[in-house]
């Protein structure tokens, strides 16, 4: 594996990384500050933290889904490429 194949898939993989971080903090971060905020404001708690918690929770796991769908198919995409150009390669030799 030559040094920029290698540094692609370092920064791939950073990527996949930081995408599903994201999706799991801000959409936690958010809730769990908009859910003591409406518990404070309508004196409910803990019912709309725990609430919209849940619901960040289940958007963050479809976020993560979506995100780890996508660079499969890139990732598979590539492989693709990759193994028609070694069989160009084969022919040619």
């Amino acid at each position: 594996m030559d040094k920029n194949n290698q540094n692609y898939w370092l920064q791939l993989g950073l990527k996949i990384f930081a995408e599903s971080a994201g999706w799991i903090a801000a959409p936690i971060i958010g809730a769990l500050y908009l859910g003591q905020w409406l518990d404070n404001k309508y004196n409910t708690a803990p019912l709309f933290f725990l609430g919209i918690t849940g619901l960040a929770f289940v958007m963050s796991s479809i976020g993560i889904g979506l995100t780890g769908m996508k660079y499969m198919k890139l990732i598979e995409k590539e492989e693709a490429l990759r193994k028609s150009r070694d069989k160009q390669q084969d022919k040619k030799i």
